[in-house]
């Protein structure tokens, strides 16, 4: 019998009993089944960036979540946009998100923990959609989701799927719905201790197929597709806070009709947890 050594087991124990706190990560374009402990709080500035042709959007978001139980967490994310389409540009506070997300299953083992959570997230009408470019689409949209981790001292592995049901707004215009789906890589170069920090870096498959959109009944041909995204991404926490950040690069791409292509996003967000 192969016996382990004692850091082995020390970080084997450490990732057994912290389940629920930084060390639980979390993709970070696509989504995990981490949640927070009981009574915890996480609080996140989060920072993102998208171009596509001509348009380019930024965002800064605040995110906080609580953890309602061991296993069920709600929270909300508000963020402020700027946007700008080549000839105007706006400013404000776009569509905030309420959310929530419950852990159904886990399994731990030595140095592993199995676990897939089930998520639903409301996106409601705040932006200005009277704007030049709009900010939000004057709708509210849900999001339903699965995802499953897998999470061990040295490997991480995700996969998520979302879909997304739009609202139409007051003047007939409805997003077509949309699947996302992810597929994700982790990998710890150095087993962790608590006291000192902890880097995994990652890699991403994110894909996101659209139907067209619809204006009063009518489907609209410059709209909808599909795109497919490589994001190269880091996870570097210590003790109680933590760096995400990754930038996804479009590697497929098939839009309806005549549409930009994305040529890049990117995000990073500071995380705090309580």
């Amino acid at each position: 019998m192969k016996l382990l050594s004692w850091p082995t087991l020390a970080a084997s124990a450490l990732l057994a009993t912290t389940s629920g706190n930084v060390l639980a990560h979390d993709p970070v374009f696509g989504i995990g089944p981490h949640v927070l402990f009981k009574d915890g709080i996480e609080t996140a500035i989060e920072v993102a960036q998208e171009k596509a042709g001509e348009e380019k959007e930024s965002e800064l978001a605040l995110e906080i979540v609580y953890g309602i139980t061991g296993d069920w967490a709600a929270g909300i994310d508000v963020p402020y946009a700027r946007k700008d389409d080549g000839m105007d540009t706006s400013r404000g506070l776009t569509d905030l998100q309420v959310f929530t997300k419950y852990r159904f299953w886990r399994e731990d083992s030595l140095g592993l923990q199995e676990s897939a959570a089930v998520m639903l997230a409301i996106n409601g009408q705040n932006g200005d959609e009277n704007a030049t470019p709009k900010l939000g689409n004057g709708a509210t949209d849900a999001i339903l989701g699965l995802t499953y981790g897998y999470e061990s001292i040295k490997w991480y592995r995700w996969a998520s799927a979302r879909y997304i049901l739009p609202g139409k707004n007051d003047a007939g215009f409805q997003k077509g719905n949309k699947w996302l789906v992810d597929f994700v890589a982790g990998w710890r170069p150095k087993t962790p201790e608590y006291t000192k920090p902890d880097t995994v870096w990652l890699l991403e498959l994110n894909g996101e197929i659209a139907d067209r959109a619809e204006l009063n009944g009518m489907s609209l041909a410059n709209s909808g597709g599909t795109e497919w995204f490589v994001a190269p991404g880091i996870f570097w926490t210590t003790r109680n806070f933590a760096i995400k950040a990754g930038v996804q690069l479009p590697i497929a791409s098939e839009l309806n009709g005549t549409q930009d292509k994305s040529d890049y996003r990117a995000k990073m967000s500071f995380e705090w947890h309580l």
